[in-house]
């Protein structure tokens, strides 16, 4: 029967290949907990990264034993993913990774590029979107979108001291002065 389900993405790589690509990713994503790649791969590596933290959640010697099989360097990263990780994730139910698709970066190969990250870490781009158009609107003096009270409570829900932590981002973005300058848009400013 040709056309079938398929359970996941092959990638266009052998088995080997593609397992040594997803564990090189995931490899990456918990040292650095952001990741630029392509969609495919992105939402591929996704799907690792989420098993890998819910084994660091279950914090047991199996648990521990599988999670070095997967990442590449386990003797680094195992202390940050069944410490700092774990405990981040702990009252959260699902959902520790994140996929922003982002405009391609070639011009030449047009393939669709997309960002994964852990949420609710250091580098949380909807945390500081969403705390950069709070204080876009506080500036300007008009009501929240209810796009961005939705995303308000999702950024800080999980997130310890989540509200304290996001008005201090709203203080520090409304320093910024973002609003200054030229804001014509940018295919004006080329010309």
């Amino acid at each position: 029967m040709a056309g079938g389900l398929v359970k996941y993405r092959h990638l266009s790589r052998n088995s080997a290949h593609r397992q040594a690509l997803l564990r090189n990713l995931v490899t990456a994503l918990i040292k650095h907990e952001s990741v630029h790649t392509t969609w495919p791969k992105a939402k591929e590596t996704q799907r690792v990264a989420e098993k890998l933290i819910t084994l660091a959640k279950r914090n047991n010697e199996t648990s521990r034993r599988k999670a070095q099989g997967i990442l590449f360097t386990p003797q680094a990263l195992l202390p940050k993913l069944f410490g700092e990780l774990r405990k981040r994730y702990a009252e959260r139910p699902g959902g520790y990774t994140r996929v922003l698709r982002t405009e391609p970066v070639s011009q030449y190969d047009q393939g669709a590029s997309a960002v994964l990250q852990l949420v609710d870490g250091p580098r949380d781009l909807r945390f500081a979107v969403t705390a950069a158009a709070v204080a876009q609107d506080r500036r300007l003096g008009r009501e929240h979108r209810p796009l961005t009270l939705l995303n308000r409570q999702k950024v800080t829900r999980f997130r310890p001291g989540g509200d304290a932590a996001f008005d201090d981002m709203v203080s520090r973005v409304a320093k910024l002065n973002l609003h200054k300058g030229n804001t014509a848009p940018r295919q004006m400013q080329k010309r």
